[in-house]
């Protein structure tokens, strides 16, 4: 019993130094979810340095994971990575891309993301999402963002909603694909109501074929829809 046991225990600890002393083999770079477009699995590959030497062929004691993490969390086109090492010695690294939600061009030329922060253009792929003018603040995207929101979340919007505008006084427009008229929503204040006047509005004027005639529909006003004729 006594020499089983140590033979077991022997073999445990032999199978554990062996696997320790695994040398690490290229990356293996998996993207999770749909936008997987705007970093590709060559600048991942890059990312996964330790002390300025590729992590291939490195001893697997070696490698410090978490900090191969933080190098690829600190990307951002990147939204979250995790990385492990199988038991065959693969580094993996499972990488989900961020999700812009709107593409601002004013100053600066950056995407604002699905959680409201900035996002950089990517050199591998243009996103088709509304175009931001006007008065924006990258340390300030609230109103922008929950508007590009919106868009993302209403069929009717993300289907027509071609730019968002933003004033110096803050008060937001739109412009919709094939329309010529600009939608002034003012405030973000009452925002769900305000989309459902401009939809009653747009259905009834679509119908009677009657958008042309306008150059201008303000909502700003409670529960009114107030067009300017061309």
């Amino acid at each position: 019993m006594l020499l089983l046991l140590s033979t077991v225990v022997f073999l445990f600890a032999f199978a554990t130094a062996r696997n320790t002393a695994r040398k690490v083999s290229q990356p293996n770079v998996k993207f999770l979810g749909e936008n997987n477009l705007f970093i590709t699995n060559q600048t991942v590959s890059k990312l996964l340095i330790q002390n300025r030497q590729g992590v291939k062929n490195m001893l697997k004691e070696t490698l410090d994971l978490n900090e191969l993490e933080q190098s690829l969390n600190s990307n951002p086109l990147i939204k979250s990575a995790e990385v492990y090492v199988s038991v065959n010695g693969t580094l993996n690294a499972d990488i989900e891309q961020k999700t812009p939600l709107a593409r601002v061009s004013t100053n600066g030329s950056y995407y604002i993301d699905d959680e409201g922060l900035f996002m950089p253009l990517s050199s591998n792929y243009s996103a088709r999402v509304p175009l931001v003018t006007g008065h924006v603040e990258k340390n300030n995207l609230k109103s922008i963002y929950k508007i590009a929101k919106k868009v993302d979340s209403d069929e009717f919007l993300k289907k027509s909603v071609i730019e968002i505008h933003q004033n110096s006084k803050g008060d937001i427009f739109l412009r919709l694909r094939r329309c010529d008229f600009v939608v002034k929503l003012g405030t973000i204040e009452f925002l769900d109501k305000k989309i459902n006047n401009l939809k009653v509005f747009y259905k009834k004027n679509l119908k009677e074929n009657t958008l042309s005639r306008y150059s201008k529909v303000n909502l700003q006003f409670d529960n009114q829809v107030v067009c300017t004729k061309i």
